[in-house]
């Protein structure tokens, strides 16, 4: 028989219970250890953070205020949050038994707020580390920072930035890691077990989520790069392979414009895009708007009649010379001043931010065209090389990063934009109260102060009319010895043009842009005022009427509908009839300056001139011109004396052209 103690620890070892019992000990231990190493941890890394934030970034004075920028990044940002979630996280503490239940709760509320922050830093990291190499090449510089880091925390060693700059990054990667040691501990039929399998999947997707938007930017900054290149530079940068992509691209995109491929349509993006050029064209105009006024202004301070011999005794021109002089010195230099500190250089500023996201939208396309040929082989192979899924990859990249910031980006500028119209507008009225506030003791004086609205206004009509008066009689004297007109500049080989148009469109496809145009988009023109196109098409790919197709005879693509009128060149059936054509079999209009042209000779205005003296004659486009004499009083062949619709006067010679006959546009031959 055995002895009774023998027996007890073997019953003890082998009860079921009592292993299960061990068992859950040890897991609740090792549960609570990785929960304890998620809060000690969490406490040690905002403590360093906050150290990089205050103590080491505030001692980097010698460096300047935008590389502090690029190597902390939002740190700030970074703090706030965690600082929070550390509080959320050591309040958990108080309840033992729901801790881990607590814990997984609370990196499911947070994961969204820890992806938005973490995300931007990382994106920068890359910038940092950049930094640090050209302070690497700085020694005198390098050990100063050395030595700042060394004396805040002596932990970092040797590496200095580089081992603090880092740590952020590793912080993010090691959530799920933590997590997924809790969850290994947690019994799996607890309650907590399927909250913590959540938020290890939530913090896996968050590192995912923040390396592809590391790499969307990354491939962004590659395209944003606005570069001002020569002709002989660009060419350097051509080889077979850039030739290879440029030609595939373009074959790609005709066999779109043809039909027999179809077209990628991405209806949101589109939406984007078109209101990224309203916002870009906005910006664009109003800049060149205030360049304007800014010379305007500057003309208008080198005017300075108040320091003139007006030969006017005494009374209000002493008043005014002295109020102007008062304002030439002070009001408008001040104004003018704050106007480009407020207004043009922010608008420069916005222009030049907008650059960027426009050349990269200019590249998504040509990234599309990519897409699309490795789409259509992929159908049709089944594979594609490594080059070729790079290039798929970088079109979804590109695409997905452009359709998750362009709203953002449409917002912030027409914020910006709007600000700066509000103080511009502020600045007119500070200026405007300035002028009145200067003048209000002048105006006192002034013989007409007291005066009611109605006479002064009856006042100002007479002295008007009065003045009117002398100017005409002036101008009368004046008139009786012509000056020699000047020639108004004309766009060079813009005869040959409207001729090659002519012939190859007719006049009735023939239009002339009423003021300039600015091209935003891809196939967007440039043009200026007074350009004569020929319409090919009276809306774009998409069905938008507001943008037509034109050749300009060299170029083709987009302008705005409203920026166009007809440009008429046919002129009355009855008037040409009474021409005499020099070559009857001539099927085009041939322009010739009119020096060649004999006296008492009938030509075609090409261009529309207006007069600006009573020795001039206006002309329309078109109109039907008697040519007198073929240069001035001074026989210069560049002013034409004609005849037209009874008024005789001159006119550029290069605005007139001999017709011949346009049979094929429904002209009359001469009898």
């Amino acid at each position: 028989m055995a002895e009774p103690g023998t027996d007890e620890p073997s019953s003890r070892t082998g009860s079921p219970d009592g292993e299960g019992q061990v068992s859950g000990e040890r897991l609740l231990l090792h549960q609570r250890l990785a929960v304890r190493e998620l809060i000690d941890t969490e406490l040690s890394y905002l403590h360093v953070l906050r150290l990089c934030a205050s103590d080491i970034r505030s001692s980097l004075q010698q460096l300047p205020q935008r590389d502090l920028d690029v190597l902390f990044s939002n740190i700030d940002d970074v703090i706030e949050v965690n600082s929070r979630f550390l509080h959320d996280l050591q309040e958990t503490a108080s309840r033992k038994e729901e801790q881990v239940h607590l814990i997984g709760n609370l990196f499911l509320e947070c994961h969204e707020e820890l992806e938005r922050v973490y995300k931007v830093y990382c994106a920068s990291y890359d910038q940092a580390l950049l930094l640090l190499d050209t302070y690497r090449r700085e020694p005198e510089l390098q050990r100063e920072i050395q030595s700042i880091i060394e004396a805040v925390l002596p932990q970092a060693g040797p590496s200095g930035l580089s081992f603090l700059l880092v740590i952020p990054l590793q912080r993010i990667t090691k959530y799920p890691l933590l997590l997924q040691k809790i969850l290994e501990n947690t019994v799996p039929d607890a309650s907590a077990y399927p909250v913590l399998q959540r938020a290890v999947s939530a913090l896996q997707d968050v590192n995912t989520n923040i390396n592809e938007y590391k790499r969307r930017k990354e491939v962004a900054s590659k395209y944003t790069k606005v570069e001002q290149l020569t002709l002989r530079e660009r060419l350097a940068r051509l080889n077979t392979h850039t030739l290879s992509k440029k030609t595939t691209r373009l074959s790609q995109l005709l066999k779109q414009e043809a039909g027999l491929v179809p077209r990628t349509e991405d209806k949101e993006f589109d939406d984007l895009e078109e209101r990224f050029h309203c916002v870009s064209l906005c910006v664009t105009e109003m800049k060149n708007n205030v360049a304007v006024y800014l010379d305007n202004l500057e003309a208008f301070l080198c005017f300075r009649p108040q320091e003139y011999d007006l030969d006017i005794p005494g009374g209000p021109v002493v008043q005014y010379c002295s109020l102007m002089r008062d304002l030439q010195l002070q009001a408008f230099p001040y104004f003018k001043q704050r106007l480009k500190g407020l207004v043009w250089q922010p608008l420069c500023s916005l222009a030049k931010a907008l650059a960027g996201p426009q050349n990269l939208i200019k590249k998504r396309l040509d990234k599309l065209l990519d897409f699309e040929r490795v789409e259509e082989k992929l159908l049709e192979v089944g594979s594609v090389t490594y080059e070729e899924q790079e290039a798929r990859h970088t079109y979804q990249a590109l695409n997905s990063l452009l359709v998750a910031e362009l709203p953002q980006l449409n917002q912030l500028a027409m914020r910006w934009l709007g600000q700066i119209l509000c103080t511009f507008m502020g600045l007119q009225r500070e200026l405007a109260q300035q002028v009145l506030q200067r003048a209000e003791g002048s105006l006192a004086q002034l013989p007409h102060y007291h005066l009611s609205e109605p006479a002064f206004r009856k006042l100002v009509e007479d002295a008007l009319g009065q003045t009117g008066h002398q100017l005409r009689s002036f101008q009368e004297n004046f008139e009786k010895v012509l000056p020699p007109p000047t020639v108004q500049p004309l766009l060079p080989g813009a005869e040959r043009q409207v001729q090659a148009l002519l012939s190859r469109y007719g006049p009735e496809k023939l239009y002339q842009v009423t003021s300039g145009v600015s091209g935003a988009g891809t196939l967007d023109l440039t043009l200026p005022r007074g350009q004569i196109v020929a319409l090919l098409q009276n809306k774009d790919t998409r069905g938008n009427s507001s943008r037509w197709l034109v050749d300009t005879g060299g170029h083709r693509g987009y302008v705005p509908a409203g920026k166009l009128e007809l440009y008429r060149v046919i002129p009355r059936q009855e008037e040409v009839k009474e021409q005499e054509w020099p070559h009857k079999d001539s099927r085009h209009l041939t322009p010739a300056p009119v020096p060649s042209v004999p006296v008492v000779t009938q030509v075609v205005a090409v261009y529309p001139f207006v007069a600006r003296s009573s020795h001039e004659v206006s002309l329309q486009a078109g109109q039907l011109v008697t040519v007198l004499e073929a240069q001035d009083k001074k026989g210069n062949p560049e002013w034409s004396l004609v005849e037209v619709n009874e008024q005789r006067g001159y006119v550029p010679s290069s605005f007139l052209a001999r017709a011949a006959s346009p049979a094929p546009w429904g002209w009359g031959l001469p009898s």
